[in-house]
């Protein structure tokens, strides 16, 4: 029983003590790559400077992005739809329309305009006034600004809604003016395909200046590598270091991008608030959330593994011992 148990205790230690030990060789690998670089101050921080302003663009035009859509989603909220009654229809029978309407679940808000209201704004508009004074009747129908909610200002949905009014009674012809709305939703799905497609070539210009930086970095250790294959280091123990570059890259790449994203925020947001202030408006430039910032590393790593993950499988296996 006593001798089972050691045998038990024995495995255990035995795959605890592996463990822990490719555990601490991975992270004496790590810092050690990381020593490398230090190593080589000027290749490094032109790698690490090339590779942050190169996630910047795409991480800027994401910013940019995402900022569009805030104002979009104002403007498509602020949308509304003029209901024209028609000119027989008495005030009471209008005001009844109102109450009907309100109660809309797709309606948010209903303005009613009288007849003669309409006429008065119109006279002021135009500057017929004294032309008007001579008309027999007034020509101009009742109007209702009707405002959708949230989710039926889109366009499909706001469609529906102006035909779903158009069969109210009283009402001669509603109109939606979606063509300024339909072109800014097609803008704005324009841009988003432009930046996917700048973002998916500057990763790949990522990965390959991580790459050849890597493959550099091979060359120059030729011949310690050709030792260590001779005393039989397998490849995966010599690609570690490698590897762990790339990630360190990646790292301080992302590190870059994020500080710069912020400093053009900074700077963009003091453009806006200039340009807003002569249009008396307000609006904040939304930076980077902590957990796009979170992604923008991820992604930064990723890319730098990548990369180097290519260049030593493609390398390090082409070097061989060679006999004298």
């Amino acid at each position: 029983m006593q001798t089972n148990f050691s045998r038990q205790s024995k495995h255990q230690l035995g795959w605890t003590g592996r463990i822990t030990a490719r555990v601490i060789r991975h992270l004496q690998q790590g810092i050690g790559s990381l020593g490398d670089l230090w190593r080589t101050p000027f290749t490094s921080v032109m790698t690490v400077l090339v590779l942050g302003i190169s996630l910047t663009l795409p991480a800027t035009l994401h910013l940019f992005v995402k900022n569009t859509q805030m104002v979009t989603e104002q403007w498509n909220s602020a949308s509304e739809i003029t209901l024209f009654l028609k000119l027989s229809t008495p005030d009471k029978s209008a005001q009844n329309l109102v109450q009907r309407i309100k109660l809309y679940p797709e309606v948010a808000n209903v303005v009613y305009i009288s007849a003669d209201q309409a006429l008065t704004e119109f006279k002021v508009a135009s500057g017929f006034g004294q032309a008007l004074e001579y008309l027999d009747e007034n020509p101009l129908p009742a109007t209702l600004l009707v405002t959708p909610t949230k989710r039926f200002s889109q366009v499909q949905a706001a469609r529906e809604l102006l035909l779903k009014l158009e069969q109210e009674r009283g009402v001669d012809q509603g109109k939606l003016d979606l063509e300024w709305l339909t072109r800014l939703q097609a803008m704005a799905a324009l841009i988003e395909d432009v930046v996917i497609a700048i973002a998916v070539l500057l990763c790949l210009s990522v990965v390959l200046i991580i790459g050849n930086t890597i493959r550099l970095a091979i060359l120059n250790q030729k011949d310690a590598i050709a030792v260590m294959k001779l005393v039989g280091a397998t490849d995966s123990f010599i690609q570690r270091p490698f590897l762990y570059a790339g990630v360190w890259y990646g790292v301080l790449g992302g590190f870059v991008a994020s500080i710069c994203v912020a400093i053009l925020a900074s700077y963009i947001s003091g453009a806006l608030s200039q340009l807003t202030e002569l249009y008396q408006s307000q609006f904040v430039l939304s930076g980077l959330s902590f957990t796009e910032l979170v992604v923008l590393q991820l992604l930064a790593i990723g890319l730098g593994l990548l990369g180097s993950f290519i260049s030593v499988r493609q390398h390090i296996r082409a070097i061989e011992p060679t006999a004298d």
